[in-house]
């Protein structure tokens, strides 16, 4: 079969990326549609990429040394990058691949000016668009002219930045060809971007142009501030007409040059508002088209405008599917369970399905419709006090919905709201409460366990139906939501009630330290413990720090004193095994699964801690609680009606510390059962392997539970879509996900609205107490953290599993969080001084700068 070297752009559609490349593709699929007008040109195809490549042999030992580059090498990976492309544009180009670039010239019009433009094959792709990391010429005359520049297309294949864009999208340099468009030049009046959508707030239904006088060059190289118009429901709701003082024209010698531009025009509008309601007309008919959002860059000459090249906008977060036309207002779960980064397929699907309310799944994160509440005066306050406690950004951010007055619509109250907080859950300040809650949680367990031992095949999903259905009884266990909210509650009583009456700011801070029953802090307390067993043992400090394997377990008992570090390390898996970063996630590794993850954490506790740590930091914080209250309650007992203050606060002070620490072993049980199924899954994934139906088993990870339970009821599997479920995932990571999402698209962010906030200050929710200063640690993986005593974790979030790192720091930050979330009851817990909710602290704060945190007064200065 001969090789099409040149393709007429009239002869191609969206389909032939691996023919024409991403830009080519979309020009070809924009010049079918009705009324859109693409100007004329040609594609010069893969084909002829490919064969120049096999002209030079050099190149393929330059990709292979390339591909061995360590990414932070930005020298080397310079140098290689230069080499590939001079080597490229030194090849010449066979005569019949000249021959049929020159025809295709001839009949555009030999001495016509043309644009000569990269395509790449991973280019313009729904999950990357790869903008600017390829070359464009511009007013390219002549046949000489033309096939050198597209020569240099080809080469900018290997600019440094787009080797680096490559790299950090996860796509192999050989996968990537390269084709060129050459199209009749336009010499637009203006031109600019529309995007169809908000690239701000994400919001659908706002789109927005950016203008300019000239050709786009100005906008794109920044050396002007274009106007910008948006565009609602056809009509200009906003405009800012920026001072153009300068535009790229074309040179009648060809190529461009930068003008200034006279004065009297700078402040003209590049576009009318008719003009730019019609040139959104057209947007919203190419974004129909191709099913998304999109980047569309125009011309307009006289009043015609010319699309020359759309492309899907990859940075938006994707809007959950309603299933109606009406408005909907979603709130994160990630946000308050502690876990912002993606999830896999099956681990979304498991957590809807053992959840105590519906939520719905988008861009790899689950998030509940608020709407009805909202819409209820009865429930409204409720939900906004609870959301407030919880996270006051997501509080401000319905607020802002709300206060928009027509995107939710009030509806009639169906029945009396339940507000959040107010009196204490009727139930008596006993510990046994407690005992009996674990006691239940743990013989649901172990039945779990003997229920599904020998449960296969469709079997097994039938009784994991079931057990999702005793996994939500025992997570509506009133019994359960009582002690819960008792030690909620009372928290917030002795924190209003003694700030009040005392001018205390978080008392119930300290009054919790080392409170009873708390699972999550025992973790780290417990941690230290095995530390201790293995300090004084030479020889297995020295093996840990260089495993790597994650069966060094077996290896241990070879060691002088190994046997008990072994046995010490498997007692703590057998008690935390199921727990993990990202816990909420069932596909994510457990540390009994890989316990390589703690290796790090107990060897800086090896080294940080002297023996019997973790005894003597429960009986300081026990110790500094105990004097709180007999501080607290001495100054009461000096006030008018002391007497009865101190009792009603001593009763709050007892009740704090009796059901405070339970507020963790749910989430304890949660991951404990969590475990039962994955063991269970993971050997059916085995069987499913064994059988021939899917090549490894953590593919079943890229199935929802439903859909992995009808492929092992047929044996069958479909490969295609566990790619593209892989691949989807893999850009998910690069999507920030809001605390609240309305279905218009828009990410609604919250702001704290506060005056006490010094300059130059990281604003944040106060949620334990205390003032520390130190070196700020900037971790975004546990298993890389390297802490030294008196450091300052900073972190985006922190769920249940980080927990061990929180006995050998001084304070803690994270963008995430609340006042009950996980990381702040530890940090409280432990005495640290912690602001949570800090907005880009892993950006704004670097690893190793000194910070001070003010965890009483909410927030953090950056010192040097």
């Amino acid at each position: 079969m001969t090789e099409q070297y040149v393709l007429d752009l009239q002869d191609i559609d969206e389909t032939q990326v691996a023919v024409v490349g991403g830009k080519a593709a979309h020009l070809g699929g924009l010049s079918r549609i009705e009324g859109i007008g693409v100007p004329g040109g040609f594609c010069v195809t893969t084909a002829a990429f490919r064969r120049i490549m096999a002209e030079e042999p050099s190149i393929e030992d330059r990709l292979d040394r390339l591909a061995r580059v360590d990414p932070d090498d930005r020298e080397t990976t310079r140098t290689l990058s230069a080499e590939i492309r001079r080597a490229i544009e030194g090849i010449a180009l066979p005569d019949d691949l000249s021959a049929a670039i020159t025809r295709a010239l001839t009949a555009l019009g030999e001495q016509t000016a043309c644009a000569v433009r990269s395509s790449a094959t991973a280019e313009d792709l729904p999950t990357a668009s790869f903008a600017g990391q390829q070359d464009t010429y511009l007013n390219v005359l002549g046949p000489t002219a033309v096939l050198q520049h597209i020569s240099r297309c080809w080469a900018s294949l290997f600019t440094e930045r787009a080797v680096t864009y490559r790299r950090h999208n996860g796509i192999d340099h050989r996968t990537v060809h390269m084709a060129v468009v050459v199209q009749r030049m336009v010499f637009p009046d203006a031109s600019g971007v529309l995007f169809t959508a908000d690239p701000v707030t994400g919001n659908r239904k706002v789109a927005t142009v950016d203008a300019g006088f000239g050709l786009g060059e100005a906008l794109v190289s920044g050396i002007v501030n274009p106007d910008v118009f948006k565009v609602r429901n056809g009509e200009v709701v906003a405009r800012t007409i920026a001072a153009k003082q300068r535009a790229v024209l074309a040179l009648p010698a060809g190529g461009t040059q930068e003008v200034a531009i006279e004065g009297q025009r700078q402040r003209q509008a590049a576009l009318t508002d008719d003009q730019a309601v019609r040139l959104v007309r057209l947007g919203r008919r190419i974004e129909a088209h191709f099913g998304c959002p999109q980047d569309i860059e125009w011309c307009l000459t006289g009043d015609d405008f010319r699309i020359v090249q759309s492309r899907p906008v990859t940075t938006l977060f994707p809007v959950p599917e309603p299933g109606d036309q009406e408005n909907h207002v979603y709130v994160s779960v990630g946000h308050q369970q502690m876990m912002t980064d993606p999830m896999r397929p099956l681990g979304y699907s498991m957590w809807q399905l053992t959840a105590m309310v519906p939520m719905t799944e988008a861009g790899g994160r689950l998030f509940v419709d608020v709407t009805p509440r909202l819409a209820s005066s009865a429930s409204r306050a409720g939900l906004l006090d609870a959301m407030g406690k919880g996270d006051p950004l997501v509080r401000d951010a319905l607020e802002t919905v709300l206060d928009r007055g027509d995107f939710v619509p009030s509806v009639p109250d169906a029945a009396p709201g339940r507000r959040a907080g107010g009196a204490p859950a009727p139930i008596e300040n006993d510990p046994a409460v407690v005992t009996e809650l674990i006691e239940r949680s743990r013989e649901s367990i172990a039945a779990l366990e003997r229920g599904i031992r020998a449960k296969t095949g469709t079997e097994l999903f039938d009784f994991l139906l079931e057990a999702f259905e005793e996994h939500r009884k025992v997570l509506g266990d009133p019994l359960s939501y009582q002690a819960i909210m008792a030690g909620m509650e009372s928290t917030w009583w002795l924190n209003d009630k003694l700030g009040e009456w005392l001018g205390e700011k978080n008392p119930a801070d300290t009054l919790t330290l080392s409170a009873p029953d708390n699972i999550t802090s025992e973790m780290g307390l417990d941690l230290l413990d095995v530390a201790d067993v293995i300090r004084p043992r030479p020889e297995v400090v020295a093996f840990l720090r260089g495993v790597q394997d994650e069966d060094f377990l077996d290896e241990l008992a070879e060691l002088e004193g190994g046997t008990e570090a072994r046995d010490a390390i498997e007692a703590y898996l057998d008690r935390y095994g199921m727990r993990c970063v990202g816990e909420i996630d069932i596909t994510r590794p457990r540390w009994g699964e890989r316990p390589t993850t703690l290796v790090p954490v107990i060897l800086d506790n090896v080294r940080n801690f002297e023996p019997g740590a973790a005894e003597r930091r429960f009986e300081q914080g026990r110790e500094r609680a105990r004097q709180k209250e007999h501080d607290v309650l001495s100054s009461l007992r000096k006030l008018p009606d002391g007497d009865s203050k101190a009792d009603e606060a001593k009763w709050m002070i007892d009740r704090v510390r009796t059901f405070i620490g339970y507020r963790e072993y749910p989430k304890y049980g949660i991951v404990s059962r969590y475990f039962v199924y994955k063991r269970a899954l993971m050997g059916e994934a085995e069987r499913l392997v064994q059988a021939g139906v899917l090549p490894e088993a953590e593919d079943i990870f890229y199935l929802t539970f439903q859909e992995l339970h009808e492929v092992v009821r047929s044996k069958q599997a479909d490969s295609r879509l566990i790619q593209q479920r892989k691949e989807a995932f893999r850009s998910y990571h690069a999507l920030t996900p809001p605390r609240v999402l309305t279905s218009d698209g828009e990410a609604v962010t919250g702001s704290y609205r506060r005056d006490d906030v010094p300059a130059g200050a990281l604003a944040g929710l106060p949620v334990s107490t205390g003032m520390v200063e130190g070196r700020a640690r900037v971790v975004l993986d546990m298993a890389e953290a390297d802490l030294e005593a008196g450091d300052i974790l900073v972190t985006a979030f922190t769920d249940p599993s980080w927990s061990p790192l929180f006995v050998g720091i001084a304070g803690l930050v994270t963008e995430v969080g609340g006042l009950m979330t996980h990381g702040a009851v530890i940090a409280r817990e432990y005495g640290l001084p912690a602001v949570v909710g800090v907005e880009r602290a892993t950006t704004l704060i670097r690893d190793g700068q000194r910070i001070r945190v003010h965890g009483t007064e909410g927030y953090v200065e950056i010192l040097a």
